[in-house]
């Protein structure tokens, strides 16, 4: 969506300055923003008795952000090694850390369950034999699989590749007590971007239905259901924000018809990573050329290595031409990288003010899978990451990418299978 008035009138009166004191591209987030969105989350489940937000780390995977969530009393959810490490590196350790891997070695078991451990999430109940041995606390991802629909992002839970199914969960979770565990918690995710709060809250009913059923089956007690993430933003002006509100007046509403029921409510986790920041980052690009064929083309110096939502999901990202407005000599244009394909375009057909070489673009809502989503094709190397403080200043929080970077992982000790005669290396530092 567009950004808001408050990010928009901090940063564009000094965009052109930081510019040309950083260089181009770079995405920039707003402090102020996240901190805001963090404190609406929150208050929206004040109503039910224990909630914590677990930030998806995959969102966007930078350690100054994650400070922020941690300064939020947010804990973190992690799909990988390095994403783990992470977010031990800014304090986390214990339960403020889900771990919600899939297909998962014995290796990545031994280091999430090391140095403090982790809550572990586990995506099948084959997992359950390469874990080095079962930890007390227990969680297991549910696929509702025919129950529940999902949207385009993710697809139906039938055809998903995550979580085990409504046919096997009463056996996953005897399993694991029978293994030793005595603590259990229950994981869902089968939506993202969900603009829809009726959508969300019929996920937390359905944790709760099954909490209560496997509860009377297996004689045990669950300490929390985590809803996964999925919550939406608004990418296109004309769609509608989430109602977060009325989401924490219906689950508030649902955990207090459980406890009355049950006599006790579960905790609530949630996993946002996309509402939490995806909205509070923009990245700034430079026009460097125009072409005119079939269609009009506007190029910049970024490319989709920086952010490929449009070209991988064909995802809308608003975009503006700094200090011209919307209708000033607009033309229709396609917004284009250098990368050597085709579906490298930041917007298609898009009707924006006439963009000229050396105009700056600024384009919406890369707050979450912008940067954290790049690559190396063709060799484009992933750029910088900028903080606009609370107190105005801006900062470099991530430099970008080097050649040296770039051909790093070249260098290395030469090996050969079978038999032990090494080649003659090739020389891959740079002259």
């Amino acid at each position: 969506m567009p950004m808001s008035d408050s990010f928009r009138g901090r940063l564009f009166p000094s965009l052109e300055a930081l510019a040309g004191n950083f260089g181009t591209p770079f995405h920039i987030y707003d402090e102020a923003g996240i901190r805001q969105t963090g404190r609406a989350l929150t208050r929206a489940f004040a109503d039910v008795d224990s909630f914590r937000e677990y930030f998806a780390v995959k969102a966007l995977p930078n350690p100054h952000i994650l400070s922020l969530m941690s300064e939020m009393g947010f804990g973190f959810d992690c799909s990988s090694i390095p994403e783990l490490i992470l977010s031990r590196q800014v304090g986390a350790s214990g339960e403020a850390i889900m771990f919600t891997s899939n297909n998962t070695t014995a290796g990545e078991f031994e280091v999430a369950l090391a140095d403090g451990g982790c809550i572990v999430n586990l995506d099948a109940i084959s997992l359950l034999d390469r874990l080095p041995r079962v930890p007390d606390l227990i969680c297991f991802r549910y696929n509702p699989g025919e129950r529940r629909t999902g949207n385009a992002i993710i697809g139906s839970p039938v055809e998903a590749k995550f979580g085990i199914s409504h046919e096997q969960v009463a056996d996953a979770y005897r399993r694991a007590r029978d293994m030793g565990a005595r603590r259990f918690g229950l994981h869902t995710m089968i939506v993202s971007n969900e603009r829809s709060y009726a959508s969300m809250a019929q996920t937390a009913a359905m944790l709760l239905e099954l909490v209560a059923w496997l509860s009377r089956e297996l004689n045990i007690s669950f300490e929390f259901i985590n809803t996964g993430g999925g919550l939406g933003i608004p990418y296109h002006p004309d769609d509608a924000p989430l109602d977060l509100a009325a989401l924490g007046r219906e689950i508030s509403q649902l955990f207090g018809q459980f406890k009355a029921q049950h006599g006790y409510a579960p905790k609530l986790f949630m996993e946002s990573g996309r509402y939490m920041t995806g909205a509070h980052g923009v990245l700034v690009t430079r026009v460097i050329n125009r072409k005119q064929t079939y269609r009009t083309y506007v190029g910049v110096d970024a490319s989709m290595s920086a952010l490929m939502r449009p070209g991988m999901y064909g995802a809308y990202h608003h975009i503006d031409v700094l200090n011209k407005a919307a209708g000033e000599s607009e033309e229709v244009v396609d917004v284009v990288g250098s990368l050597c394909e085709n579906n490298d375009k930041f917007a298609v057909q898009r009707r924006l003010a006439r963009a000229e070489p050396g105009d700056l673009l600024i384009i919406h809502d890369t707050g979450a899978h912008g940067h954290a989503m790049g690559f190396n094709y063709n060799g484009r190397l992933r750029p910088q990451e900028l903080l606009l403080s609370a107190d105005g200043s801006v900062s470099r929080i991530r430099r970008a990418e080097t050649l040296d970077d770039y051909f790093a992982t070249l260098d290395f000790e030469p090996d050969l299978y079978p038999g032990s005669q090494k080649p003659d290396p090739v020389s891959t530092r740079r002259k």
